[in-house]
């Protein structure tokens, strides 16, 4: 079943695969907390907050805020989910550069987590598995 990218049953969705895949996957070197405030979401009040966590060494993806994060991404739906479903990074890049994504924090730690994130089989297959959860 597809689900709204970022809607509680994708979220929902999207942890049981990392919980399934928890022991297949080396921990992740940059230790970095990350809220993200997504706009334009096409549900709820149009605007959703969550997070993205490190510090345990594995990625937390959740619904809210971090009372102390090291940085925050503003964007658009759209956006977030060519860079977070899609794993497109040019769309990243072109969206950073047009302003779609605003960051306050320290760019440094989002940079050095983006380089350390595994490109491994594992990690492809991941990324599959959430694309099939999500609604085009």
């Amino acid at each position: 079943m597809a689900y709204a990218f970022l809607s509680p049953e994708w979220m929902d969705a999207a942890r049981e695969i990392r919980e399934r895949h928890d022991g297949d996957v080396p921990d992740m070197t940059q230790a970095v907390r990350i809220n993200q405030v997504i706009t334009d979401v096409p549900f709820g009040d149009g605007t959703v907050e969550s997070y993205l966590d490190t510090t345990s060494g594995r990625m937390a993806l959740e619904l809210g805020q971090l009372d102390e994060a090291d940085a925050t991404i503003t964007t658009d739906y759209d956006t977030a989910k060519a860079i977070f479903v899609d794993q497109d990074p040019a769309a990243g890049m072109q969206a950073f550069m047009a302003g779609k994504i605003r960051v306050q924090g320290d760019m440094m730690k989002l940079m050095a987590m983006q380089a350390s994130l595994p490109q491994d089989e594992i990690a492809v297959r991941i990324a599959e598995e959430i694309k099939a959860i999500t609604e085009a």
